[in-house]
Parts: C-alpha cells; sequence; structure tokens
C-alpha cells in the first residue's frame, strides 16, 4: 500500500514526530510506501511530494515545525475532490494521513464523504478539538507561555508594572488557563468567560495591595464584556477566519487608566508554536502516527485518531469538529480562586 501524508494549517510542535512514527510502523508492518505532499492541501491538489525514505525522516522528530511545509490553503477553491482524486491516483496513493487542526479536519471529512480513504491525526496547540483527551503541541505550547510569564514577572517586579502576557487561543482559552496557573497569574481571561473591567482591575489591585507586580494572562480570542466581538484587525484566513491578536495591547492603557498601575503588554505569538517539542509532545505525537497508519492498514479510514486516558482509539470526523472543545465553567472557577 502506498500512502500519503500531509501536515496543514499552523505548525505545531510535534508534526515530524507524527511523520515519522507513521512512516516507520508502516515499514514494520510489511512492504509499504510514503509520500508527503508539500505545502499541505496545496501538495495534494497540485501533486508536489517527496517520498519519505528511511534518510528523510531519520533523527526528525525532536525537530520543531514540520519537513512537509504547511499552509491554510482551502483544496475546494482549486480543484476539490476530483483533483485530490486525480493526483492520488497518479501517484498509486491508496490512502491518506492528514495532520492538521480543525480547518485540516474538515476538509478531510468532505474528501472522506467523496470517496477518499483519510485518516485525521488531530494537531493544535490550542488543545480545542473535541474527540480527544489531548493534541500534540499542547504541552510544548504551554511550557513555553509559562516559561515567557516567569520572565515577565521578574520585569514587572523590577519595576512595580503589571504585565499582560497575550497567548494563543481562538474560541479556548486552554493555553491561557494552564500557563496562567503554572505562573501564578493574578488574572486569567478566556473567550469562554465574559470578564468585566470592574472584576479585572479588582483582581489587580488586590495582587499590588498585597506587594504583588500584577501578571494578567489574555487569550487572543478574549472579548471584553463591552465588545461584540474578538478583537481581529489582520483580515480573513484562507478558510474565512478572522485573524486574531492585539487584546493585550488594547487592555493594557486601559488597565494602566483604571488602576494608575504602569502596565505593558506581550504578545507571545508564533513563539509559542516554535522550537523543539516537549518529550510529552514526542511520545503522544510518534504513538498518533503509528496508530493513524495501523488505522489505515486495517481500513478504519473516514476517522480521526484520539487520545482517551492513555489510550489511543478512532473516532469519527463529526465527534471531533461539531462541536469545540472549550474550557468548563468548573475549570474556570477552579483557576480564579487563584486570582488576586
Amino acid at each position: 500500500m502506498r500512502i500519503g501524508l500531509l501536515t496543514s494549517g499552523g505548525d505545531c510542535p510535534g508534526l515530524n514526530a507524527v511523520i515519522r512514527g507513521a512512516v516507520l510502523r508502516g515499514f514494520a508492518a510489511g512492504d509499504h510506501s510514503f509520500v508527503g505532499f508539500l505545502g499541505g492541501w496545496r501538495g495534494a491538489t497540485t501533486g508536489e511530494h517527496v517520498v519519505l525514505d528511511r534518510p528523510r525522516i531519520r533523527g526528525i522528530a525532536k525537530h520543531g515545525g514540520t519537513i512537509l511545509g504547511s499552509t491554510r490553503f482551502n483544496p475546494f477553491d482549486n480543484g476539490g475532490i476530483e483533483r485530490v482524486r486525480s493526483n492520488f491516483a497518479a501517484l498509486g496513493v491508496d490512502a491518506l494521513i492528514a495532520i492538521g487542526g480543525e480547518g485540516t479536519l474538515a476538509a478531510a471529512q468532505r474528501l472522506a464523504d467523496g470517496g477518499i480513504r483519510i485518516v485525521g491525526v488531530p494537531k493544535t496547540i490550542d488543545n480545542d478539538l473535541n474527540g480527544t483527551d489531548y493534541t500534540f503541541g499542547f504541552d510544548t505550547a504551554v511550557q513555553i507561555a509559562t516559561e515567557a510569564m516567569d520572565r515577565l514577572r521578574t520585569t514587572g517586579d523590577s519595576h512595580g508594572r503589571c504585565m499582560v502576557a497575550e497567548v494563543m487561543g481562538r474560541h479556548a482559552g486552554w493555553i491561557a488557563l494552564h500557563s496562567g496557573m503554572a505562573a501564578g497569574a493574578h488574572a486569567i481571561l478566556i473567550p469562554e468567560r465574559r470578564t468585566t473591567m470592574t472584576e479585572i482591575t479588582a483582581w489587580i489591585t488586590d495582587a499590588r495591595a498585597r506587594g504583588k507586580a500584577p501578571l494578567v494572562v489574555v487569550a487572543e480570542g478574549f472579548i471584553p464584556d463591552q465588545a461584540d466581538d474578538p478583537h481581529s484587525e489582520r483580515g480573513l484566513d484562507a478558510f474565512g477566519r478572522p485573524r486574531l491578536g492585539g487584546i493585550g495591547e488594547r487592555l493594557a492603557p486601559l488597565i494602566e487608566a483604571a488602576t494608575g498601575i504602569e502596565t505593558r503588554a506581550t504578545t507571545l505569538g508564533h513563539i509559542q508554536r516554535g522550537g523543539t517539542p516537549s518529550a510529552f509532545d514526542r511520545v503522544l505525537a510518534t504513538r498518533m502516527g503509528m496508530a493513524a497508519t495501523e488505522a489505515v492498514l486495517r481500513g478504519d479510514t473516514g476517522r480521526m485518531i484520539s487520545l482517551r486516558g492513555t489510550e489511543l482509539t478512532t473516532v469519527p470526523f463529526a465527534e471531533a469538529l461539531d462541536e469545540l472543545k472549550t474550557v468548563p465553567a468548573e475549570r474556570y472557577a477552579e483557576a480564579e480562586v487563584l486570582f488576586g
């Protein structure tokens, strides 16, 4: 069997480990070969590819990014199912492993409904895909954000400032919640919880009253109580979604005006996606890659790899896509006890 792989959407620590795990599992199972499509769905629609042999995947699990490249390319604006099917036939590709987040898996579901054999591997640092307990990349992103916040706290302490750290999180505040709790933030602002400026300033002034330099963590998708939508001034991506970012810079002057505390904002941005994956993410990504190949070989396609506890299984694409996995109210309430 010849199996194709692609990585699509935002890059994520652990992508290369998935590729390596998938290919090595196929080699161990018999006379199977692999091709990698370049630039995500773009490669699947243009036929741009590389052969994934042992030399190409050797030692890549510890590296960040993806050896196949990634884009936010929408295949349905560029030939769709028939174009992909034609390329697969020309290359002798029998099935595809699509590694990506919500947009990638939604495209994979449409292609699977059109008769193409696909297995999805959930990838998002936001950890917001339903149908799986964790996605690889999340642990690394939280570690990077936590380290950055630890550094922000030292400069905040030195100057008596309030520091605002903006992290990724379009619809779900998992990175903000976990990194904020780990860093001892005095306020955590997430998309799932409407928080008033009165609450925010109360937490900040309480921290200052105890001699602390306040640290506020805000997810990029946080919506202030007086706004209707997340802060976005960067247009739309290929799937029509607003490019978010900048809420930290918007909040900082409001906090300073309300509290009188000098306030600075830092947007961590793409640094959360970069660098080497954590040990946890390397292991999880490797196991998911191996599980994806196993699913293809047994004909369990049209489904996504899922982590349940410590075991890997498969679930229908719909289970991952019908509803995002957001932070439950009770998890936020746990963290709120630590604020101020």
